[in-house]
């Protein structure tokens, strides 16, 4: 039982991070099972493969440069949403253990795809008001912020699985008065 709660925070925790960074977290799975750190289901044991290392390293690196270029952030964040929801389905499938598959599979899409999207879609809101606020003067260092997060939040979830769903919270809280401030009309 205590394995399964782990496994589910790491999945929760790794979930928000795609949700700053769709390849960043994926990379951190795939180190941590590469090195043994984390156990992952047999059918995904391949993303700890030395392939899987060298082709989320690659991605890992175009997505945060490509989140510099001005115009072209607000592109990727377009498509991003998607993309974090599968993303954060696929590390939520591939670290639940000891669930049936119809419930791992519930949760991967809830827990893992909706907290990954949630945190996509009011990142991507609020880089869109920094965009019409600011010209996108501070759309690099919001794109700073958010690999910073995403990093933070990967490590966390891998190595402090507990104190990562505790962060996701207060992650969550947050991301709920960012969103209000964005889109309350004021009188």
């Amino acid at each position: 039982m205590q394995e399964t709660i782990i496994s589910v925070c790491l999945g929760v925790g790794l979930a928000a991070s795609v949700g700053f960074r769709v390849f960043l977290p994926l990379l951190a799975m795939s180190l941590a099972a590469h090195y043994q750190i984390i156990p992952l289901n047999d059918q995904w044991a391949w993303i700890g493969g030395a392939t899987s290392l060298i082709v989320l390293s690659v991605a890992t690196i175009i997505e945060i440069l490509a989140y510099y270029i001005p115009w072209f952030d607000n592109l990727l964040d377009t498509i991003a949403i998607p993309l974090a929801a599968v993303a954060g389905t696929a590390v939520m499938v591939s670290t639940v253990a000891n669930l049936s598959p119809m419930i791992t599979w519930a949760l991967a899409i809830i827990a893992g795809g909706g907290t990954a999207a949630t945190v996509k879609s009011t990142i991507g809101a609020s880089r869109l008001a920094s965009t019409t606020t600011t010209a996108g003067i501070a759309n690099p260092i919001i794109s700073t912020a958010e690999t910073g997060t995403a990093t933070f939040m990967a490590v966390l979830s891998v190595f402090l699985p507990l104190l990562a769903i505790i962060f996701v919270i207060l992650l969550f809280f947050g991301l709920r008065k960012i969103y209000k401030k964005l889109f309350t009309k004021t009188t």
